[in-house]
């Protein structure tokens, strides 16, 4: 059980960085960007790729973000310069990133168990946890600049964006590039971890993304205290917590994407109904007060 634990504490810090990609494009940029599916296993071959010509795992791990965020220019490329819907811009990406990851290597899984991997700097968890920290602090710090406020107003209100003088584009390239990064970046890692790079890796992963997001989302739902990309780094850890246990207990493997599916649809439910109850006490607590108010003396 303690392995169990420890290998769902290493996946889910792995999605983690996927989870707090995706948050850019889908809760501050509004965007659906399935992109990502193949940007994930992208990340895997590209590093792949490095590896095997004897470059240094650290410098292979960070290719793989620097062609990612590649990856994230020509989604943004397609919708803001050939003014292609965001959604078909990802699935177009998506679909040539297949046939590009299946020419990186020339076959559909590459092993990399005889090549080096950044975590021979350590303990697994630990180069994981550090490097999931160091994420959430660089973008914590990149939300809290001109751009990153900019980036945040482009998704909650593109108008206000253009009257400011500002091209909204420019914003929306910004974080369709930084978001496909971390996700290659994670992919890299994945790869590292199970020890290949698979052409299937991407396939679903924007139901962990989301459901990492929307678990977090549910963590003190009503508390500013808490950034979001906390709630995305908890949301992954939870989320392959209950996979991990949920396999333990005896689920075949072959129904964990159902699982993952079911367990999202569990969340968002709990996320609206909650957020309904919460309308509808504040609105019951308002007519009482009027009730229970005394009426003012008038002089």
């Amino acid at each position: 059980m303690n392995s169990l634990i420890i290998t769902s504490l290493e996946q889910g810090l792995i999605f983690a960085i996927l989870a707090m990609g995706v948050f850019l494009t889908y809760k501050i940029l509004d965007i659906a960007d399935l992109s990502v599916e193949g940007t994930f296993p992208f990340g895997a071959f590209v590093f792949a790729k490095f590896i095997s010509m004897g470059v240094n795992p650290i410098i292979s791990t960070l290719m793989a973000f620097f062609f990612g965020t590649l990856a994230g220019l020509f989604t943004a490329t397609l919708f803001t310069r050939l003014r292609i819907k965001p959604l078909l811009s990802g699935i177009l990406t998506m679909t040539i990133l297949y046939s590009v990851n299946l020419k990186i290597n020339g076959k559909s899984n590459f092993p990399l168990f005889k090549y080096g991997s950044v975590f021979g700097l350590g303990s697994s968890l630990i180069v994981l946890a550090g490097t999931v920290l160091l994420i959430k602090i660089i973008l914590d710090q990149f939300l809290k600049t001109e751009t990153g406020y900019l980036l945040i107003a482009t998704g909650d209100n593109e108008s206000l964006v253009k009257s400011l003088g500002e091209n909204s584009n420019k914003y929306k390239v910004i974080g369709l590039m930084l978001a496909n990064g971390l996700v290659a970046l994670s992919g890299a890692l994945m790869a590292q971890m199970q020890g290949f790079a698979d052409i299937t890796m991407g396939n679903s992963i924007i139901v962990v993304a989301l459901a990492s997001i929307i678990i977090g989302d549910t963590i003190k739902k009503n508390s500013n205290r808490i950034k979001n990309t906390t709630r995305a780094i908890l949301g992954a850890i939870i989320y392959k917590l209950i996979g991990g246990i949920a396999i333990d207990l005896g689920l075949n493997p072959n129904d964990l994407r159902a699982i993952n599916a079911i367990i999202v649809i569990v969340f968002l439910s709990y996320n609206n109904f909650a957020a309904d109850f919460l309308g509808f006490m504040k609105k019951e607590g308002g007519r009482k007060n009027v009730k229970n108010s005394k009426p003012i003396k008038e002089f």
